[in-house]
């Protein structure tokens, strides 16, 4: 921005005022009409299936009829709203590699909904007879679902209330049984509810949780969503940080924009979709997205090795003392450790992956998880991402007869760091429905992880195999003993990493 001039407000009437550095919308704003309603209205919905959203309008003028609205069901979505909703649904998105980045103003997001308060406006909004598709990004704690049995919780303060107040619904699953409940007593055709979380066969366990609330109201209500619903699988990847205060100077002092809440992401996406929808579809195969029969393979990978990776550096990283995910892969130790990780126990549970060169998937993720330029923080990687990514290899690969000596010392790291203090004598914010338990118990278990292990939720029967536990105990007591780093160097000197 040269030196006096004042950053321009972003807003429809403001689109034409942009540097040509940025690419901005080429389709009239005015001609958006809302198709898609998204529940979790966060950065890495607007990051990634907005931004394939945008990308079709650009090119299709009958993709203007699969603009989004986006919402909010949580008290701090307030901020989402009211940062994004007088921008028009406009926003900015940095997408970086290396040195380069692209800059471009999404528009595909027509309508903001804050749906913390009251579900009212979202519930009308998804009764519109043009939406036909209603997808979610709100992690796998939004699915109100019990970790143990991968099932619905109805034990969840969010379900009970669901079930008290049904017309009302607060969660997510309650508003979608709530949605299909209005269109099939209106006579109006059902809508294809569309995962985009990480969660394996995140489709299934939709459909699933779903079913059983439906059933709990009505029987007839989930034979119609049986009949007439569609939920399908979807594998979804893209490295998204949480906005920084910094990112929005940056944007502000280097292109002029004044943007309440951009987004900053890698440069790399991927997106496959299982093609079954009951009422049409973005034709999103023309902007990169794959669709594909069975996307078990492909989430499976994604699963395994990078979300797999990302929590056992995470976890580690927060331990040794680092703030950014970069920071760990310029760690040679923490860097080999994934290396490993990815070649000796999570890379051999996985089945064939058509068209993947899985050597060259595994190189390319230590490459993106390195980028200096995408400030991802353990504390995020560590928030976000499910203790299972650790926990379905380990039971795979004990299926399988083999070691898991990589994947109990990313644990105990985990189990480490639960404790909620680090090494130092500084508080960790440890951000998980059942953080307090699991306080608790690595309290009460210090080195040994019994405790921890005991909660059936989280664990299963994985507590009680003695092929886990041995190492497990024995990391997280060199773990207390020595601290992460001696920790680490002895880990790889015996395993040879």
């Amino acid at each position: 921005m040269q030196d006096g001039n004042a950053a321009i407000p972003l807003r429809a009437d403001t689109i034409g005022k942009l540097p040509p550095t940025v690419d901005a919308p080429r389709y009239p704003l005015a001609q958006r009409y809302v198709g898609i309603v998204h529940l979790g209205l966060g950065g890495f919905h607007r990051a990634h299936m907005a931004r394939y959203t945008h990308a079709l309008m650009q090119q299709d003028p009958a993709a203007r009829g699969w603009s989004i609205a986006g919402a909010g069901l949580l008290p701090h979505d307030r901020r989402m709203a009211e940062s994004i909703g007088p921008q028009d649904g406009l926003y900015t998105l940095i997408e970086r590699s290396g040195s380069d980045e692209i800059v471009s103003v999404i528009g595909s997001i027509a309508k903001i909904i804050y749906a913390a308060d009251s579900s009212a406006a979202l519930l009308d909004a998804i009764q519109h007879p043009n939406v036909r598709i209603v997808s979610l990004t709100v992690t796998e704690n939004g699915y109100c679902l019990n970790p143990a049995t991968r099932q619905l919780d109805l034990e969840n303060s969010l379900i009970r209330a669901d079930l008290a107040t049904p017309d009302t619904p607060r969660s997510a699953i309650g508003i979608i049984v709530e949605s299909y409940r209005r269109r099939m007593q209106a006579g109006q055709s059902a809508f294809t509810a569309l995962s985009c979380d990480n969660i394996q066969h995140n489709g299934n366990v939709l459909h699933a949780a779903v079913l059983v609330l439906a059933r709990l109201r009505d029987p007839a209500l989930a034979a119609w969503i049986e009949a007439h619903g569609a939920f399908p699988n979807t594998m979804v990847d893209r490295i998204t940080p949480v906005t920084a205060p910094a990112d929005i100077k940056y944007l502000e002092r280097t292109y002029g924009i004044a943007d309440h809440w951009p987004v900053v992401c890698e440069d790399f996406t991927q997106w496959f979709i299982e093609d079954h929808f009951v009422a049409g579809r973005p034709a999103w195969e023309k902007v990169g997205a794959q669709f594909v029969p069975d996307v078990t393979p492909y989430e499976m990978m994604k699963l395994r090795l990078l979300n797999g990776s990302h929590l056992a550096v995470a976890a580690f990283g927060r331990l040794v003392g680092y703030t950014y995910i970069h920071e760990t892969m310029a760690d040679d130790l923490l860097r080999r450790l994934m290396a490993t990780l990815m070649d000796r126990e999570t890379g051999p549970t996985l089945p064939p992956v058509s068209g993947i060169d899985l050597a060259d998937y595994k190189r390319t993720l230590i490459a993106r998880f390195a980028n200096p330029t995408i400030r991802d923080t353990v504390e995020r990687v560590n928030t976000d991402a499910p203790l299972n990514v650790l926990t379905m290899p380990i039971a795979a690969r004990l299926e399988m007869g083999g070691s898991v000596d990589l994947l109990a010392l990313a644990l105990a790291a985990w189990i480490r760091r639960v404790r909620g203090v680090d090494e130092q004598g500084q508080a960790i914010d440890v951000r998980h429905p059942l953080a307090a338990l699991l306080r608790q118990k690595a309290e009460e278990g210090g080195p040994d992880p019994a405790p921890v292990l005991s909660i059936t939720q989280l664990f299963g029967s994985l507590g009680n195999d003695a092929r886990l536990v041995v190492p497990l105990r024995r990391w997280l007591t060199m773990l207390y003993e020595l601290g992460a780093r001696r920790t680490l160097a002895g880990a790889a000197e015996e395993l040879n990493f």
